[in-house]
């Protein structure tokens, strides 16, 4: 290849790479209907050398129950307003939220990028195949972009001098098999609750059970209840100094995004007090448990002998 033409190619390959760079990206290039979503702007340079001082992004109708991340050294700001329609949101519906999210009061240079994220959860408005735009707004001291450009049916977002970052909505992935005597409550999958039997005149019980988030928003196991007794708390067992001890959990038990929890004897479990009756071997109970987001989840507890380590398998899936 003749140098000209090289260095004519070369040109080129760096004009659009610069070209892409430059526009305001959204991580996260895919999501699935009626699944979270976890949205990172990223800003990659300024406005002709300065500055950028405000990013905000458009939340589009469908995408429901935004929230924003906290970023130190910047405010965040939104505005709210009621959706088109109602949107099945967790185990409940959702018919307002969250219309746009702002930061501004920082000073990001042109030559460093940075990242501002948001939650959200992609509605059953969308299917797979389609595209959403998050339009955003970046402000500099001196100049702006507004990335809100969306290309018509048929045509490339490279075309476009301003494009709106895109996410292409595709099929959710099969999830995997449930595990036996199993409950799923929005982002919480709870498996094999459990118990064992009690001797006649026994005052408490213990609840035992597995908590998986899929999610990427925490959520607490605050109590319980069961069927014959009067309340129930969520406790942990440790030993110290060669000694026994149980307490309360103060403020409930923590389940972290991506975090699968195991309540079990001699550990974190379930304490169901002033028992009017006994928990007999083979006889199932229903009980509650309590979350301080998914809200209350009716489970059924399998009752195994007296001094059982571990549930059987009884095939139960819910």
């Amino acid at each position: 290849m003749h140098l000209a033409t090289r260095l004519a190619f070369i040109g080129l390959v760096s004009i659009s790479s610069t070209e892409t760079w430059a526009h305001a990206v959204l991580e996260r290039k895919e999501a699935s209907p009626d699944a979270s979503y976890r949205g990172v702007v990223q800003i990659t340079h300024g406005c002709a050398g300065s500055p950028t001082t405000k990013v905000s992004v458009t939340i589009p109708e469908g995408v429901v129950g935004a929230k924003p991340m906290p970023k130190p050294g910047w405010q965040v700001t939104t505005t709210k307003g009621a959706y088109a329609r109602a949107y099945p949101y967790y185990h409940g519906s959702i018919s307002e939220g969250v219309k746009t999210i702002t930061w501004t009061g920082g000073s990001l240079p042109d030559d460093q990028v940075d990242e501002f994220t948001f939650f959200a959860r992609i509605s059953d408005a969308f299917t797979p195949g389609q595209t959403v735009y998050f339009p955003i707004q970046q402000d500099c001291e001196k100049g702006s972009y507004s990335w809100s450009e969306i290309p018509a049916l048929g045509t490339s977002a490279h075309t476009l001098k301003e494009p709106a970052p895109g996410v292409r909505i595709v099929a959710a992935q099969a999830a995997p098999a449930m595990p036996a005597h199993s409950y799923t409550v929005g982002s919480l999958r709870i498996s094999h609750p459990w118990s064992r039997a009690t001797p006649n005149g026994a005052q408490v019980a213990g609840g035992y059970l597995s908590i998986t988030n899929t999610g990427t928003d925490p959520d607490r196991l605050t109590g319980a209840s069961l069927g014959g007794a009067s309340r129930g708390e969520v406790h942990s067992m440790s030993m110290e100094g060669g000694v026994m001890k149980m307490a309360p959990v103060e403020g409930g038990l923590v389940i972290k995004p991506g975090e699968a929890v195991t309540l079990k004897p001699g550990g974190y479990h379930l304490m169901f007090l002033d028992m009017k009756a006994p928990l007999k071997k083979g006889e199932p109970v229903k009980g509650i448990i309590t979350f301080e987001r998914a809200g209350p989840v009716t489970v059924e507890f399998d009752v195994e002998g007296i001094g059982a380590q571990a549930p059987s398998d009884n095939g139960h899936v819910h």
